[in-house]
This record gives structure tokens, sequence and C-alpha cells, in this order.
């Protein structure tokens, strides 16, 4: 066994990035401008890593910070961690209009209850506060986003708090609701503060579209405590969700029992076996739906018949009788005809032409198809996959993102023809 008490020093590998670059997770806020207002609250120390959250996703930001804030993050964390001048202070540049530079959002996280007041009343007695009234005044045209996280201890959320964060939300400022912990409201983690600006910021013809996306084994029960399944955990599923969550979609999640935890703030159900998961994909499309991404794998077969209670393991051999499954992707058409839908083929031991084939048959019924096999899958684990259009060649994709990405991106080539877009944007 080897021993890890010990570590025998050595340089770290090249990773090809510089010292203030940060790797890209998606492009959703490539070509955006975000201030990022820094007030004083202890949740301030927390600012750096927010800002460069936001450029992990493509956005350049600049840190505006009061002189308060500077008191729990340093300037030069700041500078480092947006790679640009850290705004402090008013100049004859007028920084709080962004008028060379406009910005695209204003992010004020956190944001304090000194602030968040002053905002509601109009009051610019400072850096943070002068840019927020220029921030107010270009919401008002449409011009920009403005997003408050506030963070504050339990006991200085009055109803003056309450009644200026309703007065604000009435003007258009988006309030991202604060981690409670401790008898405050923290500020959450970086993923929601991310997720609620690119969202505000998406102008993807997918925005308010609602899109059903499974995943995930769903398994089939062979008494009240066995069950078959597969070895798939329902993390390209959630990566999809996540995908089209981001650019402003409506997502429903049906992940199938076994799965990896979605995030939170996706609404989503589990599938506690097949029949189960045929009835919750049916019930979410019975409200208008732009698409379904279908990537579950469903059990293909199942027991003829299911024990009841757990069969003891003393009761010696036990045979069970398979049957197919229905296949609810062909439910799902026969009842949405016109529904867009992208199906997955998953096989093994698989000539690559014979998978490219199934791939455009199934693409020609459905729109798109994902398919792959396991042989394609190396050690590493990166998860490669062709992806079939009707009407086009495959393509080949390489990684959950891109996966979710290349499905984002198609759906929203269709998203303008579909007559379920405009009965949804409706």
């Amino acid at each position: 066994m080897a021993d890890h008490a010990h570590w025998d020093p050595h340089p770290p590998l090249s990773h090809g990035i510089g010292d203030h670059d940060v790797p890209r997770d998606s492009d959703h806020l490539a070509g955006k401008h975000v201030a990022l207002l820094v007030t004083g609250g202890i949740a301030a120390m927390k600012s750096p890593m927010v800002a460069r959250a936001l450029r992990r996703h493509g956005a350049q930001v600049t840190a505006i910070a009061s002189s308060e804030g500077l008191r729990y993050v340093t300037e030069d964390t700041l500078a480092w961690s947006t790679n640009r001048p850290v705004v402090t202070q008013l100049s004859p540049r007028a920084e709080h209009l962004s008028g060379s530079e406009p910005f695209d959002a204003y992010l004020v996280a956190p944001a304090t209850y000194n602030t968040i007041n002053k905002m509601a009343c109009g009051i610019a007695d400072g850096t943070v506060t002068a840019t927020l009234a220029s921030a107010l005044g270009r919401l008002e045209r449409g011009g920009c986003a403005v997003l408050l996280c506030p963070t504050m201890h339990g006991s200085m959320h009055t109803q003056i708090l309450s009644d200026s964060l309703v007065r604000l939300q009435k003007l258009g400022v988006q309030v991202i609701a604060p981690r409670d912990d401790y008898g405050k409201h923290n500020l959450p983690d970086e993923e929601p503060i991310v997720r609620a600006v690119c969202r505000a910021l998406s102008r993807s013809p997918l925005r308010s579209l609602r899109v059903l996306v499974t995943g995930g084994p769903v398994p089939a029960p062979l008494d009240s405590v066995r069950r078959i399944s597969s070895r798939f955990t329902g993390a390209l599923g959630i990566a999809i969700a996540s995908e089209l969550d981001l650019c402003g979609c409506e997502v429903d999640l049906v992940l199938g029992s076994g799965s990896l935890a979605a995030p939170a703030w996706i609404r989503h159900h589990i599938a506690r076996d097949v029949p189960q998961y045929r009835s919750q994909v049916l019930e979410a499309l019975e409200r208008p739906a732009h698409a379904a991404v279908l990537s579950a794998a469903v059990a293909d077969f199942a027991p003829r018949e299911v024990r009841e209670g757990k069969v003891p393991s003393s009761a010696g051999p036990w045979s069970v009788e398979l049957q197919p499954t229905e296949k609810v992707i062909d439910a799902v058409h026969r009842l949405h005809p016109s529904l867009p839908i992208v199906g997955f083929k998953y096989e093994e031991q698989c000539e690559l032409e014979a998978l490219l084939q199934v791939a455009r048959a199934r693409a020609s019924v459905h729109g798109a198809c994902v398919a792959n096999r396991g042989e394609d899958t190396p050690d590493s684990g990166v998860q490669s996959a062709w992806f079939a259009v009707a009407g086009h060649d495959p393509i080949r994709i390489t990684g959950k993102s891109q996966i979710a990405r290349a499905i984002r991106e198609h759906l929203e080539r269709v998203s303008e023809s579909h007559p379920m877009a405009t009965s949804a944007r409706s």
C-alpha cells in the first residue's frame, strides 16, 4: 500500500494557460462585460472566486470596490482575479457611467444592508452607489441587467430591507437568493451566481422555452430490493440540462434512480422504474414543450415476474425470465409527432459504419441522434460520440460538455420553426 503521508516534491505539469488566465467552461458570457461591485461585508473575501467563475464562462470582469469592501479583500487580489484594474474611486474618466466600455451586467456580490437600502432610495454618495445609480438608469432603458446577492446577519433583515428589495425587483433588479445558514444570509456558491448572470444576459432563441431532458439509469426491479440496472450515471443528462438552463431554458429533468445528484436549481424528478419513467416523461410533455432530449439509459429488459418482498439468499438458484420493455421514445414520437427529439444510441463491439447507419436512421425519424460505442471511450473516461442530424452527415464530438453544447446549438437552430416554440413563448 502506497504511503501518501509524504510527498516527493516535483514540479507541476505544464497546463498551457497563463497565470492570470482561467480554463473555459462555456461561452455563455463570451463578449459580455460584467461589473462586479464589492461592498463592505466579510463575504467580500469570496469576490475574487466569483470573478474567476464569471471569466470561466467567457466574461470580461471589472471590479468596482468600496473602501469598506477593501477591508475584507485586497485591491491586488481583485486585480489579479479579474486581470483588469480595479475601480476604487471616481475620476475624470467617469468610470461609473461606463460610457466607453458599457457593462452588460452589474453584479453586487456581496450586497450589504447599507448598499441595498441606499440603492432603493436613490442615494449615490460613493463609488459603488454612484455606479448603481447609473446602472438603474440604464436598466430602465433596457441597456443592462442588474443583480444583487444580499449578505448580512439575520437581525439586519428588517421590514426596511424587505421593502427595499421588493422595490428594486419592481424596477427590474434580480435578487439572487442567499444561502441561509447559522442565522445569516450568506453569499451563495459561485455556480448559482454565475447561472443567474448567464440567464439574465442570454439572447438564445431557447430562452423561456421548455425542454424535457432525461438521463441516468432507469432500472427494472427483480423484487422489492434488487433491480436490473446499467453502469451509467446520468452525468451527460445533467450536463445537457445545465447547458440548456444556462441559456435561459425552462428545463424539466427526469433522472433514473441511481443517477448522480442534479443541481438543486434545476426542476427534476426521479424515476424508480420503467413504468414510472414513462409516466413522468409523458406527463412533462402534456404542457407545451419545444423539444425532448432523451438520454436516459432505460432498461431494455424487465423480469416477467417481480417477486414480492426480498427473496432470501438461502432460497437457492433463482431463474428470471426477461422480456423487452417498451421504447418510451417511440411513445413520445407517436403522441407528439412534430416534437423535435434528440435520441441516444449506445453499442459495444459494433462497427463504426453500422453505428452511424443506425444514428442516421433514427435522426431521420426524430430529428437528431447521439450515438457512441463503448470502445470509443478511453480509460480517461472522456466520452466521444457521433451527433447525427436529419439531412446532415454525422459529426464526431468529444467530451460531455461539447456534446451538451452541440445539442443546445441544434435546438437553437430548429427553435424558430417549431410550432410549440411560439406557443411556449406566448
